[in-house]
């Protein structure tokens, strides 16, 4: 048989497949004679160009090879129109994709020793075309611990809460999770008449089927919930080998965005900018973009604040800034704060010394690099399970305060000016966050829980 290899098969938005890119290059720097193979399904939306991402890594990884699949027609439009028919969206069309990823997995298999797949959570229904493969198929989930005993317990909740929406229940109490509203659950199960949301209990059922489960977290910022799914869920092959972070730049497509940035950041004290910037698909209305403008003015602290053009400016290219904040803001404001459009360098710019404070919308890659940087965060949710992101660090790990919004999901400029002002004062919040970083970069260490995890995780698969 050929060469030993392992294929890698993420969700196609960029969040879930640099993770899942890290994770291979992680499984190299252990075992460099492996090849490893990653699948991947072209996405149904595009916020953020992956190509020159993908050619990076194919530039410096050589052993790491991509397979693009071809484009496949759901039955739903192409014009996503909601957040949630994203979702669909997004798991039609790779259930559409099973027949190309069969075809795929077969052609490798003539030429590979394939040791394992490695599947995102979205990815569950290629199962249905594994069955008569011969290798393991393990999940890698994107998210953190907590949320994937939530996960595992989900059916259950399903299943002893007949005819209830999660929205309505007042306190869910789940094995490893602080206590929590059903309303800070992930978007996509709050009802039980959401399009995906039987396909996700059904989703959340096959978890506990899988050869493993590998989890871009670490001991010590989980440890309630990872002991809490061996023990009390009963899941024991679980593997958290993070935090599994990109160092370099993704998605730097947007000029010299980036350099400008970082060159302003080097004339700034040490810990007095607070750093805002809410992923690739979080977007703010009109309203609200000027509200937060007038609470980083009134708090009266320094800032470097991502902007995105409001959902029905979409597609447009650039923000017009002039438009889109308050009368003179920009010239106001000049001397201790700047806007950059559409994108920033994440990871540089948290680990920039005059970084003291990062408002987040709690996505988990944006969670662990500010828990690397040592940088303490606003927690401010927009979709995805971001608000059961914010119980998780403000409320168990406290490495977070909360931004509180209206019943509408409106934030004022109060809110905004307040939360700023405690973020970047001393306190327990910063000195746990400083204390997380180095309990992440201990996990790393060769001696280090997430480093025994993944020598666990490769030994598996040698005697397999």
């Amino acid at each position: 048989m050929g060469e030993e290899a392992i294929v890698l098969y993420p969700a196609p938005p960029i969040g879930h497949l640099v993770s899942m890119v890290e994770l291979g290059k992680t499984i190299l720097s252990k075992n460099p004679s492996l090849s490893i193979h990653i699948i991947l399904v072209p996405p149904p939306y595009q916020p953020e160009s992956t190509a020159s991402y993908i050619a990076s890594v194919s530039s410096s990884f050589p052993s790491i090879t991509f397979h693009h699949l071809p484009a496949v027609t759901p039955y739903s439009s192409s014009s996503p129109t909601s957040r949630h028919h994203m979702e669909s969206l997004l798991l039609e069309i790779l259930c559409f994709s099973n027949p190309n990823v069969h075809r795929t997995l077969f052609s490798l298999s003539q030429n590979f020793n394939i040791r394992a797949m490695i599947i995102d959570f979205f990815c569950t229904a290629v199962l249905d075309i594994t069955a008569d493969l011969a290798f393991p198929v393990y999940y890698f989930f994107t998210s953190g611990a907590t949320c994937l005993a939530f996960s595992l317990y989900f059916p259950t909740i399903h299943e002893t809460t007949p005819g209830k929406n999660l929205i309505d229940i007042p306190q869910l109490h789940i094995p490893g999770v602080p206590p929590i509203k059903g309303s800070d659950m992930p978007k996509a199960v709050l009802e039980r008449d959401d399009e995906v949301y039987d396909v996700l209990v059904m989703f959340c059922k096959q978890l506990s089927k899988s050869s493993g489960i590998i989890i871009n977290t670490f001991d010590a910022l989980e440890n309630r919930a990872i002991k809490a799914i061996a023990e009390e869920l009963c899941f024991r092959d679980i593997y958290p080998i993070g935090p599994l972070i990109v160092q370099g730049r993704t998605g730097d497509n947007h000029g010299n965005n980036g350099d400008s940035c970082l060159t302003w950041l080097d004339s700034q004290p040490e810990q007095s900018v607070v750093f805002l910037c809410f992923g690739s698909l979080g977007l703010f209305s009109g309203e609200q973009l000027k509200e937060i403008a007038i609470g980083l003015e009134k708090s009266g602290h320094r800032f470097l604040w991502v902007v995105r053009n409001p959902p029905e400016l979409q597609n447009q290219t650039e923000p017009d800034l002039k438009s889109l904040l308050p009368e003179g803001f920009l010239n106001r404001t000049e001397n201790r704060g700047m806007v950059v459009k559409s994108w920033a360098p994440q990871v540089p710019v948290l680990n920039h010394k005059a970084i003291g404070g990062f408002v987040t919308h709690c996505g988990w890659n944006s969670i662990l690099e500010s828990v690397c940087a040592g940088v303490p965060m606003v927690a401010w949710p927009l979709y995805a399970e971001q608000r059961f992101n914010r119980v998780v660090i403000v409320e168990e790990i406290k490495i977070a305060i909360p931004m509180n919004e209206s019943e509408t999901g409106f934030v004022s400029s109060i809110e905004v000016e307040k939360r700023v002002q405690e973020i970047m004062e001393d306190g327990p919040v910063r000195e746990r966050t400083k204390a997380m970083k180095n309990t992440a970069e201990s996990a790393l260490k060769e001696t280090g829980s997430s480093q025994t995890a993944l020598t666990t995780l490769l030994q598996s698969w040698s005697t397999k």
